[in-house]
């Protein structure tokens, strides 16, 4: 996101993400389901190029694409 000139979002990102991993750094899948998590970081992102592009549409296809890397073929 800094390389993007994005960086002055990410504190607030980070904040309302909270809680979804825990101190480990390891996903909390027992709070949060990861499709849950995933759009709502699409959700973010969509925020994010909206008021920095003034386009959503640069965030579209996050979702999918992190389902489907993660989840193989099967998914």
């Amino acid at each position: 996101m800094v390389r993007l000139g994005w960086g002055r979002h990410f504190g607030g990102l980070a904040a309302r993400l909270e809680g979804a991993f825990g101190a480990d750094g390891v996903f909390a899948h027992d709070r949060l389901r990861f499709v849950d998590f995933v759009d709502d970081v699409e959700e973010l992102l969509e925020e994010v190029a909206r008021r920095e592009r003034g386009d959503e549409e640069a965030a579209d296809g996050f979702e999918e694409y992190v389902l489907r890397h993660y989840a193989g073929d099967g998914g």
